[in-house]
């Protein structure tokens, strides 16, 4: 059984239309809500989905619960602002199905809950970054592969990490061919409260892990980053798109020097 879960807080907007996109493969569409004020939950009720709310905490520990609350035994995480299509679908029910008959075939470790496993209990699926009205093919978001497909009992959310979630497998990783179309942002006003959120919380892991910012790094972790985005990521292929995107992440990696700064105070 195959759960497509999405985790929303106020999509209204786009949950609809996610919805519509993975229906024909779903066996279960949980939409797994943190309070949204919008109608988001109606909608998702409306178009079939089945709603469970949390507060939400972080979002290792959000897609944590959502593991545990899903029904099925595969996992598929997609964003409310992306698109699944048929082909997607197919390829991640076919990979499932190979899997399983594997399993079938006596190939899964048994009597240990925590031995490795020799097959597939991770998928990564690659995204199409649309930022601003364009498909950004560089600058760090090309390739953009995330992990989105779990086994359900032999993948997991790392916990100690709250931001850029990185999953625990208990089995092999598999790489995805067929693409997310992720409708990223917008506006320049939707890039900067996402932005500042995700800073925040890497301002935090920073202190956390004992890093504290020295006076150089105000200047030169910014400018690692332009340099990243735009000449190593080769940003300059995405052109007044990559600059924009190089210069506002270098933006950002100021402020997160500032914001852990603000911690240590």
């Amino acid at each position: 059984m195959l759960s497509v879960v999405i985790l929303t807080l106020n999509e209204a907007k786009h949950i609809a239309a996610c919805l519509e996109s993975v229906r024909d493969f779903a066996d279960e569409m949980l939409v797994f809500d943190s309070g949204s004020a919008d109608g988001t939950t109606e909608v998702a009720r409306g178009a079939g989905a089945r709603v469970e709310t949390r507060l939400f905490d972080n979002y290792a520990g959000q897609r944590n619960a959502a593991l545990d609350a899903a029904r099925g035994d595969w996992i598929f995480f997609i964003d409310a602002d992306e698109r699944a299509d048929a082909a997607v679908g197919e390829e991640i029910r076919a990979e499932i199905s190979r899997i399983e008959n594997a399993i079938g075939e006596g190939n899964e470790t048994a009597g240990n809950e925590t031995a490795f496993v020799p097959y597939e209990t991770l998928f990564w699926i690659p995204r199409k970054n649309c930022i601003f009205g364009k498909w950004i093919q560089h600058t760090g978001w090309s390739p953009d592969y995330q992990p989105r497909v779990l086994r359900k009992g032999k993948a997991w959310f790392d916990p100690a990490r709250p931001v850029h979630e990185l999953v625990i497998t208990q089995g092999r990783e598999l790489y995805l061919k067929q693409s997310l179309v992720h409708y990223n942002y917008e506006t320049l006003a939707q890039f900067r409260e996402k932005q500042e959120r995700y800073t925040k919380f890497e301002a935090r892991e920073m202190f956390e892990q004992g890093v504290r910012p020295r006076l150089r790094s105000f200047v030169s972790m910014p400018a690692r980053e332009f340099y990243r985005r735009f000449i190593a990521l080769q940003g300059y292929r995405d052109g007044l798109h990559g600059l924009a995107l190089s210069a506002l992440m270098a933006y950002y990696a100021f402020w997160r020097q500032v914001w852990c700064q603000r911690i240590v105070r």
